[in-house]
């Protein structure tokens, strides 16, 4: 089933028009997306998925827990239980989210132009990986990475992970903020 996205202008304003993901991507369209990102209860570990060796960005590389498109006429806190529910098999609802804020991205991979407005999510949830229901298409691994190893990565050049830097420099200001508290 084809899915269709709202596009939005270079400053993030709705344009009245929709396309699909194919259009977006093709065009540069701007369009919305959210991030997951699942913290243990103690801010120690973050949940992280590898992405399907088949996905056109990014494959086998560590990501954030969930996140992905919004759909057509859809918020993004809907987006953030939609896409957590579809990729991981998790329930989690408004309250268990904490917006942290959003960024802005630009993507160019061979002929995907991936233009997004990103909107940033923590949920505190301490899940066993047993319980986790993968969506085969999307992720192929999940793991809990301490916080430490995380930031190692980090400055390691993204080590394994997504080049998905905003989101990542969201998750270690939200970090920092809450160590110091």
């Amino acid at each position: 089933m084809e899915e269709y996205f709202d596009v939005l202008d270079e400053r993030g304003n709705y344009t009245g028009r929709t396309a699909s993901r194919k259009e977006c991507h093709k065009e540069g369209l701007w369009h919305r997306a959210t991030v997951v990102f699942i913290l243990s209860s103690d801010n120690k570990r973050v949940l992280l998925q590898q992405r399907s060796a088949n996905k056109k960005l990014w494959p086998n590389l560590w990501d954030m827990s969930a996140g992905g498109h919004l759909l057509a006429g859809e918020f993004s806190y809907e987006s953030a239980i939609r896409e957590t529910r579809e990729e991981l098999g998790i329930d989690i609802t408004l309250a268990d989210m904490e917006s942290i804020g959003a960024t802005s991205s630009e993507t160019f991979e061979g002929p995907i132009i991936n233009r997004h407005y990103n909107e940033h999510y923590i949920v505190h949830k301490d899940i066993d990986i047993a319980d986790i229901k993968m969506q085969e298409e999307e992720v192929q691994a999940v793991e809990w990475v301490d916080v430490e190893d995380l930031i190692q990565k980090i400055q390691n050049d993204y080590d394994g992970l997504t080049k998905k830097i905003g989101c990542w420099n969201f998750l270690m200001k939200y970090l920092e903020i809450k160590k110091d508290r």
